[in-house]
């Protein structure tokens, strides 16, 4: 009787424990408010009435700018899906010459900014290019009596940003193949399937988050990218934001077209989530011994190795090697110890960013799966559209309520004490910061989102059932089985702050530049071959976390 005497209060205890509401879902809701602040600041901004100038562009532009974006998008879409999942598969599943070369050469092209990218084909491939002259010197034809594919086009923006951005679709998918239980590989065999069948089949579907999210990314970055399309002379959404903020000097305009691409990556993003209904792609066995490469031999394996090689030759070794040999006939004629500041800032901006971007993403992500609901659903969206909008759009948007609120502390600081405070946030690297992490936190989550999708519930479910709280059965359980993703949204967000450059050029505090605004200074005058130096620091920088990267999953 004493026993039951002292089992009912325990079980009194617990149950009110359990009713007690968690704060966890209204801090992430608080966090995703704020970090959507710059975009709810844009959307204000849209809602002023329509002006002369977004009547022109309405009239004019804007059926143009759709169908490239939406072209542009479905083009990169195809190329980094295809690339990207069957590179992943193949270094996974089979083994071939040069297989662990590869495994790490295919992550090259996330150090490669696709504005210095393009810039590197342009140079390449233009009529006055070493190319043309040198078909030229062997033909004796003059130009216009051959033919040559123009690079300056839309598909050649989108072999451009498809080649760079296909990382994003191999990372994710590479960590989902070898996560993926082998017992259904293996039954799969037994019933007399290949593995080609085996990875249209099986693997490929079981995967679709992780490909779903990496095609996110990339059509994000597309849809937001700026230098590339300009330079390559293609009228997008990001474009016209462009020219209808600085050109035209309207800001409601471009408020607008920022509110319009908002939009439409929401759509995009709401119709990829609902197709998928209610199927969940966890393993259903807990037996996951590490998957065994089938050797290849013949025709095969160099076909295997043509095809994971072409994307790292068009992604990273044509455009780094062009920089190189610009490097070495002119470079930077700046002394290389000048370089120093600029890849401490850029390391320093980098390191912070993506330390905090992931922190956040994980707060949101877990909160949205422990207490699933409309609002903490919401919640992660909202975050994540950011990655969608223009660096300069994120920029004005970051410096209008960070200057508010310095503004305001100062004029009380003097009325009450005397004291001004001047520019605490919008002056320092903070307002960079936070402008990087409403950029860039659409990565961090969807990398978070799809590590957290491959992880059964019964996991979590086991661990309570042993007494664990939920934020314990998060600690213990489930953030050491998401650690690869978790690793792979800190460097994801660490390579794209290297390379961001408009909300830098913007926000940045004065005298404080960064790898990328040499790079941009320099070929903005047309000084490429000056602009080759910082652009091969930025990507040899941006090595090394990839590198750690491989070897964390190797390891994994």
């Amino acid at each position: 009787m004493s026993g039951a005497t002292t089992f009912l209060p325990v079980r009194a205890a617990q149950a009110a424990r359990r009713r007690r509401p968690s704060l966890w879902p209204l801090l992430s809701l608080v966090v995703a408010l704020l970090i959507a602040s710059p975009l709810l600041a844009v959307l204000v901004t849209a809602l002023v009435p329509v002006g002369d100038a977004w009547r022109h562009i309405l009239a004019t532009t804007l059926p143009e700018m759709l169908r490239n974006s939406v072209l542009l998008a479905a083009m990169v879409g195809a190329i980094t899906a295809s690339a990207g999942a069957l590179a992943a598969w193949l270094v996974t599943a089979f083994r071939f010459p040069f297989r662990p070369v590869l495994e790490v050469a295919l992550l090259l092209p996330l150090a490669m900014p696709a504005y210095v990218c393009g810039y590197a084909y342009t140079w390449l491939l233009d009529v006055a290019g070493p190319v043309q002259t040198l078909l030229r010197d062997l033909t004796g034809l003059r130009w216009g009596q051959y033919w040559f594919p123009e690079i300056r086009s839309l598909p050649g923006a989108a072999l451009v940003l498809g080649m760079v951005l296909y990382p994003y679709v191999y990372l994710l998918c590479r960590a989902a193949f070898l996560q993926q239980s082998v017992c259904l590989l293996e039954a799969s065999r037994t019933l007399g399937h290949s593995l080609s069948r085996c990875f249209l089949r099986l693997a490929l579907p079981m995967a679709r988050p992780a490909i779903a999210g990496g095609v996110a990314l990339a059509l994000m970055e597309t849809l937001a990218d700026f230098g590339t399309v300009q330079h390559f002379a293609v009228p997008t959404f990001t474009t016209g934001i462009y020219e209808a903020w600085f050109g035209l000097g309207d800001r409601g305009a471009a408020s607008q077209l920022a509110a319009c691409l908002m939009g439409l990556v929401a759509v995009l993003l709401a119709l990829e989530h609902a197709s998928r209904g209610g199927r969940r792609f966890h393993p259903t066995t807990m037996r996951t011994p590490p998957l065994r490469p089938v050797p290849l031999t013949g025709w095969r394996a160099w076909l295997a190795l043509l095809a994971c090689a072409m994307p790292v030759v068009l992604g990273f070794l044509v455009p780094a090697g062009t920089l190189l040999v610009l490097m070495l006939q002119v470079g930077d004629p700046l002394a290389p110890g000048r370089f120093l500041p600029f890849a401490r800032n850029s390391l320093v901006l980098s390191g912070i960013t993506a330390a905090a971007a992931v922190l956040i993403a994980a707060l949101i992500a877990w909160a949205a799966r422990l207490h699933p609901s409309a609002p903490q659903r919401l919640a992660v969206r909202v975050a994540g559209l950011g990655y969608a909008i223009p660096g300069s759009v994120i920029a004005v948007g970051t410096l209008v309520p960070l200057a508010l609120f310095d503004n305001a502390l100062d004029a009380w600081m003097r009325a009450r004490f005397g004291v001004s405070t001047g520019l605490l946030l919008s002056g320092g690297i903070a307002a960079l910061v936070f402008a990087y992490l409403v950029r860039f936190l659409a990565v961090a989550l969807s990398s978070v989102e799809s590590g957290l999708a491959r992880l059964r519930p019964s996991l979590r479910d086991a661990a309570r059932v042993l007494g664990q709280r939920p934020g314990g059965a998060v600690l213990r359980v489930e953030l050491p089985l998401a650690r690869p993703s978790l690793l792979t949204a800190f460097i994801l967000v660490f390579v794209d702050t290297m390379k961001e450059l408009p909300a830098t050029l913007i926000v940045r505090p004065f005298d404080f530049d960064t790898l990328a605004v040499r790079v941009y200074n320099l070929a903005a005058d047309e000084r490429l071959a000056e602009a080759s130096t910082a652009a091969l620091l930025i990507v040899l920088v941006g090595l090394l976390p990839v590198l750690a990267l491989t070897r964390a999953m190797r390891r994994d």
